[in-house]
């Protein structure tokens, strides 16, 4: 899309309101709003704005920062339509002052390891799958952890009391250009998910920020809370963001695929999972990134806890759908939507590159229920544990050899300030559990 065939849009659409948006180091969606009078000095890249206020950015000497927009990111807000007045959104790239790419910026930084991978021969792509659950609201309009139904997986009404709410959604994100694939009811009461076909991972992490605000967004309309949580109630599954990914050469095929071998997997997909194993303690932190992630990460949720791959075993971190050709790909199962996913994908993306570079091979492939075996059989097959905690992930995440040329050095830096403070936080809260199981007693 050029700048004038925005302008035109603009037109057409009567847009009187223009949200830059950008993420910030914890995934946090953030945007300027601007009238229709300065939208042709936003999409010259020449709004500035106050980067010391946002956490991990920048020192107050240093905060003039400018939002270089990506014009293929422009879409008109369907649900923003009111009395002919419309809004738009477009992604934007944060600058430095002296118009370079600011490295603390989570999309320039997935940029530049995309350049790598793209130096290397490979494409990445990426699809998400992103569950939710939606609440109820209190009479004060406070999210609760009441769920509106009592359905299942797969369910149909009358069960799955927010059909319409998800429906509206659907509709939102096929106005904005996604492509659904499918939507239902998950396992857990109150919980959802919605697919949207796969791209490029720079499309891919934009579409999954963009994802995550229309459903928070649309769920409002419906006086439900929408919530990418990743273990909001105890004693039922939580929400994953199992994160397919697949390598493609430069002349667009698909370099995971190789009809002559068994599995119908390449050389450089067997590497490409080695690598992703070998690393994954390391890049947990990333792609579980909150205190509450590792409630999540427990024996019997399905949720994946140890470090092996499989063509068909939903209880490994590695999966191998069954489809082939120009759909083979890997499903790392760990990951949760509260992950920034311009920091997962890189973090990922480099794993499994790490075995490409290094003709790394996996170990064999385990068929069995992971959960069902022993500790020495896990540690006869070679099958390490993830992480139990987010200290424990933050340790490995600074023992990692590849995390800190991933994310850059102010990324790498700014992020475990931010986590280690958030884990000193939990560590220092009297909790409800304490309360009830000590109080009394002692």
């Amino acid at each position: 899309m050029t700048r004038e065939e925005i302008m035109n849009i603009i037109e057409e659409k009567n847009i009187r309101f223009f949200r830059l948006q950008f993420v910030d180091i914890l995934g946090f969606m953030k945007n300027v709003a601007i009238p229709k009078s300065q939208i042709g000095k936003a999409l010259d890249g020449d709004m500035m704005f106050d980067g010391s206020s946002i956490d991990g950015f920048v020192r107050i000497h240093e905060s003039d920062m400018y939002l270089k927009p990506d014009f293929n990111t422009f879409t008109v807000l369907p649900w923003r339509n009111k009395d002919g007045v419309s809004a738009a959104r477009i992604i934007c790239d944060v600058y430095k002052s002296d118009g370079t790419p600011f490295e603390g910026c989570p999309r320039v930084n997935l940029k530049r390891v995309l350049a790598e991978a793209k130096e290397l021969g490979y494409t990445m792509n990426v699809g998400t799958e992103a569950e939710f659950f939606l609440f109820e609201r209190d009479e004060k309009g406070a999210p609760t952890t009441i769920t509106n139904d009592v359905a299942g997986y797969f369910s149909l009404d009358p069960e799955d009391m927010a059909t319409n709410c998800r429906r509206e959604i659907i509709e939102m994100l096929e106005q904005m250009g996604f492509e659904i694939e499918a939507s239902h009811h998950e396992v857990a009461e109150g919980q959802h998910e919605i697919n949207f076909k796969y791209s490029d991972a720079l499309e891919a992490a934009d579409n999954t920020v963009t994802f995550k605000w229309v459903v928070k967004s649309i769920a409002g309309k419906y006086n439900l809370h929408a919530t990418f949580m990743p273990k909001p109630i105890f004693g039922v599954n939580g929400s994953g963001m199992h994160t397919n990914q697949s390598l493609f050469n430069l002349d667009g095929s698909n370099a995971f695929f190789d009809e002559s071998d068994d599995l119908q997997l390449s050389k450089v997909a067997y590497s490409y999972i080695a690598g992703a194993l070998k690393n994954a303690r390391g890049f947990s932190s990333v792609t579980n990134p909150l205190v509450n992630s590792y409630k999540r990460l427990v024996p019997g949720y399905e949720a994946p806890v140890y470090a092996a791959w499989s063509a068909s075993n939903r209880s490994a971190l590695i999966r191998i759908p069954a489809a082939r050709g120009v759909s083979t790909r890997t499903e790392i199962r760990c990951p949760d939507a509260a992950a920034n996913p311009y920091l997962a994908f890189a973090m990922m993306l480099n794993s499994g590159l790490d075995g490409v570079k290094n003709n790394l091979t996996p170990p064999p492939e385990v068929a069995r229920d992971i959960f069902e075996m022993t500790a020495a059989e896990m540690e006869e097959e070679g099958i390490s544990v993830m992480p139990g905690s987010l200290m424990e992930a933050i340790e490995e995440l600074e023992a990692s050899p590849i995390a800190k040329e991933t994310l850059g050095d102010h990324i790498y830096e700014k992020y475990i300030i931010a986590k280690k403070a958030e884990w000193d936080s939990f560590r220092t809260a009297v909790t409800d559990w304490e309360i009830k199981e000590y109080l009394t007693p002692y």
